[in-house]
């Protein structure tokens, strides 16, 4: 008898609970959640480039040369696209007012010298008002922060969620808070600048020392600006962003930027409380009731208030740059007050230290880290043929008790595009990558922008070089540019082959935030098929997710030389735990229903012929 079966080339993994919540979740006897979610998947958009439909691409280029986007860009029509895409949430990249080079003197904002500013439209993590917003991104610049309000409504509108960056480690070198609220006072404005440290500074200083500019390319490639003098008034001298104590940083150093204090003094030591022991497993209004009779360092309430201040306009989360270079201490702090405020904010942050993940999920309160330096690091080394994608199960099994908040991608703004020759050479090849980073565990995946049409970042946009569209530049993104197709944002300029690309991640991703099965338990079955089964190749990986209610099979082939045949083993264990009597069973794949193959249970065991060509994947559903 033939018993009719969807498996998806997939897996299930089990999910770690996060303290933070507080609706009830269906548990197992390993404090794991058991499918009682959804996948997450956040649309990262280079604001000032979304919507930018200027294709002239001059390196160094002013807006009027090569053009910017802004926030009426995201039409309902836009954001309708999006959503339809398979996205929950949108991730509204260079909000924050940062330093810049353009002349906006006459609504009272100063000019910037470009002697300390990346690029001429700057670095997005140069904040230098986190009052208001970026005055490139409006229409009418004076009401910039009603053009943003107005585009929070309308992403809302569109049944997606709002997220926005904060830098609380480091702010741009002319700040200036033109948009405080009352009584609110600006970073250093109380801080004694006589000595390096004090823990209620806001900076570190280099005491009766002046800043001096690195020895930098020529800002805005030579062009004549009356503030490039070589020099800037810095006195005294304060510690550049990544911690330089020079009072002439080095060229590669975050030079634009100054390090903000939260109370570590010079030597690393600690001047502030800290958690007692077991706090790891307490939840966020715990967490906030520690700190709510604790004298903290000035920095701290600053960003909390920041933080409050967006999520009363409506921002749903934020991600926070170089979170591990400010102490998780704080991270609990500001992070349990958004939580007590908005239970369901969506906290995401940029750590790249694996012996630190537990301490800022746990203790800092973070739902969700870059998972980089494992799955995306391995990832990239497999498709450039440096390794086999056998490693990614002992990378599931390390992280298994924190995998729900390790965020995948493939591509953001600080990366090389994934369809960058530098990368994969080709959206085709990148296919296998995204299946598996979507589909191997239950955290969320991340999209940047282009990435769903095969921007591959060639443009040289003068700060900014190939391979990464430039952050530091006005630019067009041109595979995006014909996605959007003069505002329509109908894909009509697109090639067929980046219409294919467009709909196979459409299908993936919406099959993702749909599936019980990926929220579930995860089971590698690469062991048993690379030691015994003839044809298995060294570049194709499998696995097995699944929910009470959903049975996936992923199968995927990162080779784009060879195709495979082989019979796949499912193992005893895995038929057993998914109630699979002998017989045989059609699985079909979930992302094209055009693939069907005989899953055969014989004594106990699973056995289905396969054929796999190069850079396709399976999502074989039962």
């Amino acid at each position: 008898m033939i018993k009719k079966i969807t498996i998806v080339a997939g897996i299930s993994i089990l999910l770690l609970a996060t303290a933070c919540k507080t609706s009830a979740i269906k548990m197992n006897a390993e404090n794991k959640e058991i499918g009682s979610e959804k996948k997450v998947v956040v649309y990262q958009v280079f604001t000032r480039l979304f919507g930018n439909k200027n294709t002239t691409n001059k390196p160094w280029g002013t807006i009027e040369e090569n053009g910017v986007g802004k926030f009426n860009d995201f039409t309902d029509k836009a954001l309708n696209e999006i959503k339809d895409l398979g996205i929950n949430y949108i991730w509204y990249t260079g909000v924050p007012h940062h330093a810049l080079i353009r002349d906006y003197t006459s609504i009272g904002i100063s000019n910037d010298d470009p002697e300390v500013v990346k690029g001429r439209a700057g670095s997005p993590y140069a904040v230098k008002d986190y009052y208001n917003v970026n005055p490139d991104l409006a229409v009418n610049p004076v009401n910039r922060l009603q053009e943003f309000e107005d585009l929070i409504a309308r992403t809302h509108k569109a049944g997606l969620k709002v997220i926005i960056d904060i830098v609380p480690n480091h702010i741009a070198r002319k700040y200036e808070g033109k948009s405080n609220p009352n009584g609110v006072r600006d970073f250093g404005a109380d801080d004694d600048v006589s000595v390096e440290y004090k823990r209620d500074n806001n900076f570190y200083y280099i005491p009766n020392t002046r800043f001096e500019i690195p020895n930098t390319e020529k800002p805005l490639n030579g062009e004549n600006n009356p503030l490039s003098d070589g020099k800037f008034e810095e006195f005294p001298a304060k510690w550049t962003g990544n911690g330089s104590r020079l009072a002439k940083p080095d060229k590669n150093d975050w030079y634009e930027t100054v390090k903000v204090n939260y109370g570590i003094r010079p030597d690393g030591s600690k001047d502030f409380p800290e958690l007692p022991a077991g706090f790891e497993a307490k939840n966020c209004q715990e967490h906030f009731d520690f700190w709510a009779d604790k004298n903290v360092p000035s920095s701290w309430k600053k960003f909390r208030d920041i933080a409050l201040y967006w999520t009363a306009k409506g921002v749903d989360g934020f991600r926070y740059d170089m979170a591990e270079m400010v102490p998780y201490e704080f991270w609990s702090y500001m992070n349990s007050s958004i939580k007590v405020k908005n239970p369901d904010a969506f906290l995401m942050a940029e750590v790249y230290n694996p012996n630190e993940y537990r301490n800022y999920i746990r203790f800092g309160k973070m739902d969700y880290l870059y998972d980089k330096v494992e799955t995306y690091d391995h990832l990239k080394a497999v498709i450039q043929g440096k390794t086999t994608p056998d490693g990614l199960s002992d990378i599931q099994h390390k992280m298994a008790d924190i995998e729900h908040h390790m965020l995948h991608f493939l591509d953001n703004h600080d990366e090389q595009r994934l369809a960058s020759p530098e990368f994969t050479g080709s959206a085709q090849k990148g296919k296998p990558l995204m299946v598996v980073s979507t589909t191997i565990s239950t955290a969320p995946t991340m999209v940047y922008f282009g990435q769903e049409v095969g921007e591959a970042g060639n443009e040289n946009g003068g700060f900014g070089t190939h391979s990464r569209t430039s952050i530091f530049d006005y630019v067009g993104v041109p595979n995006h540019q014909r996605w959007m197709n003069d505002g329509k944002f109908d894909g009509g300029q697109l090639s067929p082959v980046e219409k294919d690309l467009r709909d196979f991640y459409k299908r993936l991703l919406n099959f993702s935030i749909n599936s019980s099965a990926l929220m579930g338990q995860f089971q590698e079955i690469q062991t048993i098929n690379r030691q015994s089964t003839q044809g298995f190749d060294a570049g194709i990986y499998a696995y097995t997710r699944w929910s009470d209610s959903q049975k996936l099979i992923v199968v995927t082939n990162f080779s784009w030389q060879t195709t495979s045949n082989f019979e796949l083993k499912i193992p005893a264990d895995i038929i057993q735990k998914w109630n699979l009597k002998d017989g045989t069973y059609t699985i079909t794949d979930q992302l094209y229903h055009n693939n069907s193959v005989q899953l055969r249970v014989e004594n106990g065991e699973g056995k289905a012929q396969i054929s796999i060509a190069p850079s396709e994947s399976f999502i074989y559903g039962l």
